[in-house]
């Protein structure tokens, strides 16, 4: 394993710093003024507050809707078809023009966000990239993968990338309709094995480290939660497909977290959410629409989305324990040499190496 990583159980990120730190990283990570202000970016700044803002106005348009009687058998319809609807699981309705809306640039042009590519990703393959770290709430891989805003197509030619999330937002009346039209889909066992037993050129996007991972989303960290996440290794031998290490430097600097320690009730409570609903709520904290204190905004870092080399793992319909083992050791140690090899370009002023903590 690298000399610039660690596998450690996790730590208080307090614990961890001298009270100089803690100051360093409140004013240069967190709370720095030097932000994108809506009265200079306002285009940028709506485009991310409505990203924000999709899931309750879908939903909210829905009710809207159901409060005319005459609409009333077509909404009955639709929401028997969204019952039955296999789209979420087998490749969704994926749009180019959805995704290459100008609300998108405008999104990827408010932290900014850039991709890197380190390889040729050619589209006579299929791909599984593996994305690093969960964040928060994932933002960076909305802009970067799953839409058009940091030119996706334009550095990935041939690609066709779904980037995938909870089986619970294809649920909800027409927001379900809007992800898939951005090429989002279902993060289950079945839509990942439809997806890449397409085509060549079909990709999926997979926040490996999911809810739980979300709750080590800190400023200067890059905490992952990978040691257990084994599925996605086996998706990628059963369907012949390449991993793809990609690390989004970054991502954990969006918001800030409320102390939420191993052993603290709120992180017990914060863990039995989780249990009970699959997902779980960061306590977090951003900055305002229209100024640069406290607000849900997200702060405007500049993101970047390292994607490594695609791994050639073997084609194997019923990988043993053994195989899964070793193949999720082969991309840890690749995922950890990409990371050695851009965090001083990318992430110079982090505040530890990167850590699989869970």
């Amino acid at each position: 394993m690298s000399s610039g990583t660690q596998e450690c159980e996790p730590l208080s990120p307090r614990a961890r710093l001298s009270v100089d730190e803690r100051e360093r990283i409140t004013d240069a990570a967190t709370y720095s003024k030097q932000q994108v202000s809506f009265m200079n970016h306002p285009f940028q700044s709506l485009a991310v507050f409505l990203w924000g803002l999709m899931l309750p106005l879908c939903v909210g348009l829905f009710f809207l809707l159901c409060s005319i009687p005459p609409l009333w058998p077509f909404l009955l319809v639709y929401f028997i078809w969204i019952r039955f609807d296999p789209a979420p699981e087998s490749g969704g309705r994926r749009f180019h023009f959805m995704r290459s809306l100008f609300l998108w640039r405008w999104f990827a042009e408010y932290f900014p966000i850039k991709i890197v590519k380190t390889a040729e990703i050619p589209p006579t393959e299929k791909y599984l990239f593996a994305y690093h770290p969960h964040g928060i709430v994932g933002l960076s891989a909305v802009g970067g993968f799953g839409s058009e805003g940091a030119g996706f197509s334009r550095i990935f030619p041939g690609i066709r990338m779904h980037v995938l999330t909870l089986v619970s937002n294809f649920t909800l009346p027409i927001y379900r309709d809007f992800l898939m039209s951005m090429g989002f889909c279902s993060v289950s066992n079945k839509s990942c094995m439809s997806i890449l037993s397409g085509k060549p050129g079909n990709a999926i996007t997979i926040l490996v480290g999911g809810a739980h991972e979300s709750l080590r989303a800190r400023p200067g960290y890059m905490d992952l939660t990978l040691k257990r996440r084994l599925g996605f290794v086996r998706i990628a031998m059963q369907t012949g497909s390449k991993l793809v290490p990609t690390i989004a430097f970054g991502e954990n600097d969006m918001f800030a977290q409320m102390e939420n320690d191993d052993g603290s009730f709120l992180y017990y409570m914060q863990i039995k959410f989780k249990q009970i609903f699959r997902w779980t709520m960061p306590m977090f904290v951003g900055r305002g629409l229209l100024h640069n204190n406290m607000g849900w905004m997200p702060y405007s870092r500049p993101i970047t989305i390292v994607v490594g080399a695609p791994i050639d793992v073997p084609h194997v319909a019923e990988p043993t324990k053994e195989q899964l083992i070793e193949w999720q050791g082969k991309y840890i140690d690749a995922l950890l040499a990409l990371w050695d090899k851009y965090k001083d370009e990318y992430m110079p002023a982090r505040f530890d190496e990167m850590r699989i903590v869970d």
